[in-house]
């Protein structure tokens, strides 16, 4: 007969060995740069398990360092607890709009037929791209794969980076990204800063040559970003500005509500301008 007591007990066990196991299948996390030659040795076998191609794994692990400028930028992000006013005018936006109006007239069929094929008009896209990368001038020179790992590695925010890991690994894989590329801190690659997931999830051919270029094709990378936002709920024709039907697309682009706020804005600005 199982008393209470010897029932609790098992229990207890079972659920202790569930624990070790889970332990056991989990590459761990650090706080500092101790441990990931370990990690990474631990991390391959894991991914093994999932299918990942050994070939794959071997590329990248042998490619990967611990990245500590990419440390460094995830824990100073200031400019996101700025003032809306003062946020726009640390990133540009002035330049932004008025680089952007020419941007919009200069390409204005390529950006009819990206409204055409997702409903977004050019503005949030222009405002976007000018935000991140100063319309591609500048992408980052961080080893993506290296700045994604390290974030995997890292305990404020493994589990995330760790799904964007994976997710790099399928690009790496499949021939879209190499294990030499390079791009911002936190792993976003291309002209509007795509995370590794989101490359998969929402990576589209805009130019029509049958791949996928985020950093070479500008065609490419605004097609996907509007793509992106229509995967967050866009709906063609309707407004972007606070309160309105498509602002809640361009939190699904970025966390920071001064962030939001300012696409919202610049893009309206751009929109707005005489043809």
């Amino acid at each position: 007969m199982i008393t209470a007591r010897k029932f609790v007990v098992a229990f207890a066990f079972v659920a202790a060995s569930l624990s070790l196991t889970s332990a056991a299948q989990a590459a761990s996390c650090s706080k500092t740069a101790a441990g990931f030659d370990e990690w990474k040795t631990e991390f391959s076998s894991e991914a093994a398990a999932q299918g990942i191609n050994k070939r794959t794994l071997d590329r990248v692990m042998a490619a990967i360092s611990y990245n500590k400028a990419t440390i460094r930028a995830d824990r100073g992000q200031h400019s996101f607890k700025l003032s809306l006013d003062a946020f726009m005018k640390k990133r540009g936006s002035s330049i932004i709009v008025s680089r952007g109006r020419q941007i919009k007239r200069a390409n204005a069929a390529l950006f009819a037929s990206i409204e055409k094929r997702f409903g977004v008009p050019a503005g949030p896209l222009i405002a976007i791209w000018g935000m991140e990368t100063g319309f591609g001038s500048y992408m980052g020179h961080e080893n993506t794969l290296s700045a994604v790992a390290t974030l995997a590695f890292d305990c404020r925010r493994s589990a995330y980076f760790t799904d964007q890991f994976y997710a790099a690994l399928k690009l790496t894989e499949q021939g879209t990204l190499s294990v030499n590329s390079r791009g911002a801190a936190h792993g976003e690659v291309g002209q509007t800063q795509f995370l590794p997931k989101n490359v998969l999830k929402y990576g589209v051919d805009g130019d029509g040559n049958g791949r996928i270029d985020l950093i070479g094709s500008k065609a490419d990378a605004l097609a996907s970003t509007a793509n992106l936002l229509r995967g967050h709920g866009w709906r063609p024709g309707a407004g972007y500005q606070p309160g309105q039907p498509n602002f809640a697309a361009i939190k699904g682009w970025n966390d920071a509500s001064v962030y939001q706020q300012s696409i919202a804005i610049m893009g309206a600005q751009i929109d707005g301008a005489s043809e």
